[in-house]
């Protein structure tokens, strides 16, 4: 049996999308960010970078979660081609996600909705890469359906990021071919189990100021050696 520890976040979905795409059992734990269990020395023992997600299957713990994509879709078989040059697109485009558009998105949050002071230089920084990398995506798929040949990591990866583009301050409605591939993983049923561990994020206003100083609490605890 597998363990998911993570937490209503990106990249916690990533993982949890995957598990549900795979049709694999597993059991989760969820982790209190605001309260720094990632923190904890149980948590550190399993990945000591302390930050989530992180899988535990019969006792191997795997952390990073493009790192726990791949390791599930070897252990499975399932989205990501046995081929040397399927597999390296899929890479690709997860390595897209994982050095682009996760690091740019997330800083787009800290200085556009999480960070006490506004500094304008930055928030513009960050947009204007978000905006880039999104037009990157936005061209690409204007002539593949989906990323890296059929509906993969890459893809999963992807989305669980790019769908909460209006959450960093970002307009997706200018990319109309990554508005056509957001819809069509949206409706995909395991999709929609996965943003639900282990819980979904989509606050109302009350719900947002909460998720906002849950998040600068983090940022301190962050900061903290």
């Amino acid at each position: 049996m597998i363990t998911l520890y993570t937490a209503p976040t990106p990249n916690g979905y990533k993982v949890s999308v995957a598990l549900e795409e795979m049709g694999l059992s597993y059991d989760v734990h969820s982790v209190n960010l605001a309260g720094g269990e990632q923190k904890s020395p149980e948590f550190l023992a399993l990945n000591p970078n302390g930050r989530i997600p992180v899988i535990v299957d019969d006792g191997f713990a795997v952390f990073e979660s493009g790192a726990i994509l791949l390791y599930l879709a070897e252990k499975t078989g399932l989205l990501m081609p046995a081929d040397a040059k399927g597999r390296s697109l899929v890479i690709q485009w997860l390595m897209f996600q994982m050095g682009g558009i996760g690091p740019m998105m997330g800083q787009a949050n800290v200085f556009y909705r999480y960070f006490p002071e506004r500094i304008q230089p930055a928030i513009d920084r960050y947009h204007g890469e978000v905006k880039r990398l999104f037009g990157v995506l936005d061209r690409h798929l204007a002539n593949n359906e989906w990323l890296a040949g059929d509906y993969s990591i890459a893809d999963i990866a992807n989305w669980c990021w790019t769908r909460t583009a209006q959450w960093s301050g970002v307009d997706p409605e200018p990319y109309e071919n990554m508005a056509r591939w957001h819809r069509a993983i949206t409706d995909r049923p395991a999709a929609q189990r996965g943003i639900a561990v282990p819980q979904t994020m989509d606050p109302d206003e009350a719900g947002a100021r909460k998720l906002v100083e849950s998040a600068r609490g983090i940022l301190e605890t962050g900061r903290k050696p």
